[in-house]
């Protein structure tokens, strides 16, 4: 039986991309950035694998035993929604609306008239700073908190004593289909909890997106008879029409371990994996040491992972975009993202810079025997 295993290690770029300058983006290396921040990184398995032949990354050295490169990114916009699409074979041609200057209000309106409920904020904020600033007033009013970011994203805030996980997500269900006349990628749903001044979000965020425009790797495979798998906010991203199991995770730990247990028992032909918290934690929050010790979590799951592959197994690494947390920003980063293949038995080989995150959509075809309807090109021969 051949599985393939994809992971997106959710903004781990590795380096400026070509049209990093159109961004603002020029001299970002989120992977490379973090090593000479925290002074030189110890990720054995990411050492083993050759992202220290990607990018100059400080502690990990050149040599590899996986196929290795960077691909850069085709589609328009610089958010989850458009990296995960494109990964997945589908290339994004009109960019999502962002809102810097908060939402308008026609739209506001709209959904408050819906939701029996009234927004506070409706600015561009860090969301654990907007809860600092406004959780208090939301106790006290029960309006809901409404913020976005340099993203497409359409983010309410709420504590679970003011507005219950049911309540919450009823409310972005209908604040999506509003959304959606304003092309925004994603509504998100963000409870939190505790007291004044000690709030902590909780892991039971939920994402909204659209539906992706046309075919993906996901649909190909289901269409195919594959038995498809997400885990993450795999279902978010892409619905779980063309998913036969998918689940949720509270962070990157339990992400791995739903993955580890997949990879030692599990029957699924493709499992996509998202692990959100290098972004969600650490990148948006300017935080290089926090994202140090995000990846240590990652690499120690992935090495356990390699050890349980058997020989039909494929494992493709990659990434969604950057989010360098030494760049003074709080946004995504436009950046090359890695591409990283390994089979027990397989090749070493250095693919250089590419364009397209289809790639990989295309590579995942060939490896399951299906012809590749997808823009970009296969690395199966040279895996």
């Amino acid at each position: 039986m051949k599985r393939c295993f994809l992971v997106v290690i959710d903004s781990l770029g590795v380096g400026e991309a070509p049209d990093a300058k159109q961004y603002g983006d020029e001299g970002v290396n989120t992977l490379g950035n973090v090593a000479k921040y925290v002074q030189g990184v110890d990720l054995p398995t990411f050492n083993k694998l050759g992202f220290g032949k990607i990018t100059n990354v400080l502690g990990l050295g050149t040599d590899h035993k996986a196929t290795v490169g960077r691909l850069s990114e085709v589609s328009i916009g610089n958010d989850s929604t458009t990296g995960h699409w494109e990964i997945a074979g589908l290339i994004t041609t009109q960019e999502f609306k962002t809102f810097p200057d908060g939402f308008p209000l026609e739209l506001i309106s709209k959904i408050e008239d819906e939701i029996d409920f009234k927004f506070i904020g409706n600015i561009h904020a860090s969301g654990t700073e907007i809860i600092k600033d406004l959780g208090e007033q939301h106790m006290q009013t029960k309006e809901l908190i409404l913020y976005t970011s340099g993203d497409s994203v359409f983010q309410i805030a709420a504590h679970e004593d003011v507005c219950s996980l049911e309540e919450l997500y009823r409310i972005c269900e209908i604040s999506r289909k509003h959304c959606n006349q304003y092309n925004i990628g994603r509504v998100i749903a963000r409870p939190f909890r505790g007291p004044n001044n000690a709030f902590e979000r909780t892991y039971d965020r939920k994402d909204y997106g659209m539906n992706p425009p046309g075919e993906t790797l996901l649909s190909y495979a289901s269409k195919n008879n594959l038995k498809t798998y997400g885990i993450g906010k795999i279902s978010d991203l892409f619905g779980i029409e063309f998913l036969s199991s998918y689940v949720h995770t509270e962070g990157d730990q339990n992400g791995i371990d739903c993955l580890l247990k997949e990879v030692e028992s599990g029957d699924n032909d493709f499992t996509f994996v998202n692990l959100v918290d290098l972004d969600m934690l650490y990148g948006h929050r300017e935080d290089p040491y926090g994202y140090y010790k995000g990846l240590q979590i990652i690499d120690k799951g992935i090495g356990k992972v390699i050890e349980l592959l058997n020989e039909n197994d494929l494992l493709i690494l990659t990434a969604d975009h950057g989010t360098d947390p030494t760049d003074g920003k709080t946004d995504h980063s436009r950046e090359y993202v890695p591409f990283v293949a390994y089979k027990n038995n397989g090749k070493a080989n250095y693919i250089g810079d590419v364009e397209s995150f289809t790639n990989i959509a295309s590579t995942v075809s060939e490896f399951f025997n299906l012809e590749n309807i997808f823009p970009g090109k296969s690395f199966l021969n040279q895996i």
